[in-house]
């Protein structure tokens, strides 16, 4: 088994502390990624799965997940245990993030599952999988096809459902006797429960949740040592696609008994200006030694440069001995002021500013740990009338709302990926990000970090009632307090986070004192911990009269402010009806920030445009109505929206209309598993304003025009290859930052159009269609600002690859996406084309995974045939760990020119 060396966002490794200091740190911190070497095994569906059970469960007898997104949550039902659960052994892992020690769980005697083979060093599990982490069991399908499925449409359709092990040997040498060993685990999909020789360590049944095990009494040091972890999935666990298996990074950390405890420091900063700010540190000290300790604690501070690496030191203070009872923690707090700091800046501001601060543990003479706490200095500061001040400057909330699932990768995090997500949401103007709705990689927010996005952190989609049968609530009253705490301390250091949400669109908003106060107890053990940012909840039923909607720091707003299912198109349809309720909330709370937590919820297919066209500027996707249930796609006008939403263009108007909201968040940035609105059927969502695979809809243009003023560009839909319309009307819409638009078809001019107020595109309703070339020439005062043009495309005739890498690393992560486009002989895409695209890979590499962005498309995302969608197919691609040479990447269809791309790789 191969342990990898890491950097992590709060404890980086030892020896680069020892390039800086020049001491011998073989007692020090060791943070090694557990990524390698792991054995899996799923229980198949005709196998009995072993009874090492969490907790009872409620039976299900019938549900169905088509159900409206904004249905109200219902009571939870009660079940007594009629059976040996081992709930009463996992409850102790939680224990340091209950404050009340009389509510801490002690651990009952003895060791269940000890006998069970699978926990045990000499079971033989040499004909288990073979798998690498982060790892998703369910991504690579089948897809469950029709309605009567165990998993449906909510979900995603694929088999996460189950009960699975994950098996790894690791060796402890005799020199780390002494040492306390911990397993650290970035996320668990779910009720994850862990072994170590037998033993049964803990577990943590919230799959969203980092967390850490002390393994250290289960360890035979300088022998191999057996971890077990058994996950269980539930079905009707989820509203969208949870993932399954150890879907983020596993670690080994190594410490003295006396060091800074896993997320043990808290970063502050205050008095900011040009010239000085001022940094304060908590940092939390743990002895777990037998004996009394006198520590002495001493912290530097770093500038980091671009690629993570310590530039000169721009403050350090003096060491604070302190004196520390036998397995007792302490915080020391300390103070150190930065001369000229380097502001942590929002996008679209370019060239990040972060520090590194290090703290060195002492015990006597010996360096015992080196802690490493990255951080950003910023000035944030939240006004009811101005929105987000950040550094003085206002800054407009433009974001979108992102699931955790990485398309056609699922659930499985992988960082060049989720970067590939935001530089496509950057590109388009997005400055913010909420994590719908739980905990993310901690990966991600370095990135937010790195890239100057705002975040809204969040973490619960329930709370005591439930949305899906066997969802959070389940476990919400024995772990909500813990789930939380874990929360605030991993995140609290990322300049990115700027507010905590504990909850999106819970059950609680409909009962009146019962929801409030427990709201307020959330909200208490958020300031409890961090006072620093704002706390909020989402809410898309609470009205401005109602206790619930006054208990956290910030309004946060689903569709409320724009209101639901309010306006022409949307009159009569069932569910919660809403006028535009902005304006009441802000006399009801003038003193309190307002966001638009969630709006839009616009669909569409990309490249599908349905006839006949709207003539409102939101309307209902409804079957022949913008939606067509033959084929189960959604026009790409980018008109209509889910029953409870509205267009981008309504949305906008809103906003514009009151100025004291201090912006929003679009559902969605881009396309997820599960939650296929309107048609269940279908795989994947069609919020996304970015199509599952990475490609732009229409409405990409439609943000960026509205989010990016300055930046000159114009845009027409639909696509001009419609032979079987010659003499049809076809809408043109164009989109454009410019304010006035001359649209040309073959070089006739259809007119000039102007925008108006609150008017975000231009529309020629009444263009007839003719083969050729439409053109749009965009002004901005009186200038020419931006030229575009679409012509319609000839018959298919090969097939075009464009990687977005040239060279790839070969470290077992790095990946590459290629993009297929099936063009005509002028180089212009098929836009309508859906040839069946068979791939193949040369070389040390292989293909990860493939997509279209058709949200209908049940074939396996393992695939190496796929249908293009409208002209496009991805195919995804990396390199064998630790090999060297070029990939050539080959795509052919029947009839078509293939074609092939080299890839380089590199150490």
């Amino acid at each position: 088994m191969k342990l990898k060396i890491a950097l992590s966002v709060f404890t980086l490794f030892p020896f680069f502390g020892a390039l800086v200091y020049g001491q011998n740190l073989n007692n020090t911190r060791q943070k090694e990624q557990l990524n390698q070497g792991w054995k899996f095994y799923k229980y198949q569906a005709d196998e009995t799965p072993d009874n090492l059970i969490y907790d009872v469960r409620p039976e299900v007898n019938e549900y169905k997940d088509n159900i409206p997104a904004d249905s109200k949550p219902t009571d939870a039902v009660k079940v007594q245990a009629d059976k040996s659960v081992l709930k009463s052994w996992i409850l102790p892992s939680g224990n340091d993030f209950i404050k009340d020690p009389a509510k801490r769980y002690l651990r009952p005697v003895g060791n269940p599952g000890e006998q069970f083979p699978f926990v045990q060093k000499s079971f033989d599990d040499s004909t288990w999988e073979s798998v690498q982490l982060p790892h998703d069991w369910a991504i690579k399908g089948p897809f469950y096809e029709g309605w009567d499925t165990e998993i449906g449409g909510g979900m995603g359709r694929l088999p996460v459902q189950g009960v699975a092990w994950y098996r790894n040997k690791i060796s402890i040498p005799q020199s780390d006797k002494g040492k306390r060993i911990y397993l650290d685990v970035d996320g668990a999909m779910s009720y994850a429960m862990v072994w170590v020789n037998g033993k049964l360590a803990g577990g943590w049944p919230f799959g969203y949740t980092s967390w850490s095990l002390d393994i250290t009494p289960y360890l035979d040091f300088g022998k191999e040592n057996q971890i077990a972890i058994r996950l269980d999935n539930p079905a009707n666990s989820s509203r969208w696609y949870p993932g399954a298996g150890l879907y983020r990074n596993v670690w080994l950390t190594k410490v003295a008994p006396v060091h800074v405890k896993t997320w043990g420091t808290f970063v502050t900063s205050k008095n900011i200006s040009a010239k000085s700010a001022n940094v304060n540190l908590n940092i939390e000290l743990l002895n777990q030694s037998p004996q009394k300790q006198i520590v002495s604690i001493s912290t530097e501070i770093f500038q980091l440069g671009k690629q993570g690496e310590k530039l000169q030191k721009v403050a350090s203070d003096k060491a604070v001995s302190k004196s520390l009872d036998a397995n007792t923690s302490t915080v020391v707090k300390t103070s150190l002021d930065i001369q000229n700091p380097k502001l942590w800046k929002v996008l679209p501001q370019d060239g990040q500013n972060l520090y590194i601060a290090v703290t060195q543990v002492k015990s006597g003479n010996q360096l015992v740990d080196i802690y490493e706490t990255k951080f950003g200095i910023r000035d944030l500061h939240f006004d009811a009338k101005k929105g987000v001040i950040v550094n003085g400057e206002k800054v407009y909330i433009k974001g979108v709302n992102q699931h955790h699932d990485l398309g056609a990768l699922g659930g499985a995090f992988n960082q060049k990926a989720a970067r590939r997500q935001l530089e496509l949401l950057k590109e388009m103007g997005c400055n913010a990000i909420r994590m719908a709705h739980n905990p993310p990689a901690p990966e991600l927010l370095d990135l937010t970090d790195e890239m100057g996005f705002l975040v809204i952190d969040e973490i619960y989609d329930s709370w005591e009632k439930k949305k899906t049968p066997l969802d959070f609530h389940l476990i919400f009253p024995d772990w909500y307090e813990q789930d939380l705490r874990a929360l605030i301390r991993r995140d609290r250091n990322h300049p990115s986070v700027i507010m905590w949400s504990y909850g999106n669109e819970v059950g609680e908003q409909y009962t009146e004192q019962e929801g409030t106060e427990l709201s307020r107890k959330l909200n208490a053990i958020v300031k409890d911990e961090d006072t620093t940012r704002p706390t909020t909840v989402s809410m898309n039923y609470a009205k401005p009269n109602m206790p619930f909607s006054g208990v956290t720091d910030v309004i946060n707003l689903n569709y409320q402010g724009e209101g639901i299912r309010n306006g022409a198109g949307y009159e009569g349809l069932k569910g919660i009806t809403t006028p535009p309720l902005y304006t009441a909330f802000h006399d009801k709370y003038p003193d309190k920030m307002i966001i638009s937590s969630e709006n839009a919820a616009t669909l569409s297919s990309r490249g599908e445009y349905l006839f006949p066209v709207t003539n409102l500027s939101s309307a209902p996707a409804k079957d022949g109505s913008g939606a067509d249930p033959k084929t189960m796609q959604v026009s790409a006008y980018e008109l209509y929206s889910v029953e409870f939403g509205s267009s981008a263009d309504k949305v906008f108007a809103a906003t514009e209309q009151h100025p004291f909201v201090a912006g929003g968040f679009v559902w969605s940035g881009w396309d997820y598993l599960g939650e296929p609105t309107p048609y269940y059927l279908a795989r994947s969502s069609y919020f996304g304003i970015i199509d599952l695979a990475g490609f732009k809809k229409d409405r990409f243009y439609q943000y960026q025009a509205h989010w990016r003023p300055d930046f000159p560009m114009v845009h027409i839909l639909p696509h001009w290859t419609w032979p079987e319309r010659t003499g049809l009307t076809t809408p043109v819409h164009v989109l454009t930052s410019g304010d006035e638009v001359e649209l040309f078809l073959n070089g006739k001019s259809l007119g000039k159009k102007r925008k108006g107020q609150y008017e975000y595109r231009l529309r020629w309703d009444d263009v007839k269609y003719e083969a050729g070339e439409l053109k749009a020439i965009a002004y901005k005062n009186g200038k020419i600002w931006s030229e575009n043009s679409v012509k319609t495309a000839g018959n298919a005739t090969k097939l075009v690859l464009k990687s977005e890498d040239k060279t790839i690393r070969s470290d077992g992560e790095d990946l590459t996406f290629i993009t297929v486009q099936v063009s005509d002989n002028n180089g212009i895409m098929v836009p309508k084309a859906k040839n069946r695209i068979r791939f193949s890979i040369e070389g040390p590499g292989e293909i990860v995974a493939t997509d279209n962005g058709d949200p209908t498309d049940l074939t396996s995302f393992a695939a190496y045939q796929r249908n293009a969608f409208n002209g496009l197919c991805l195919v995804i691609v990396k390199a064998q760990q630790d090999k060297t040479g070029v990939l050539k990447i080959k795509a052919e269809a029947d009839g078509l020119i293939s074609g092939e791309i080299p890839i380089k790789i590199s150490n």
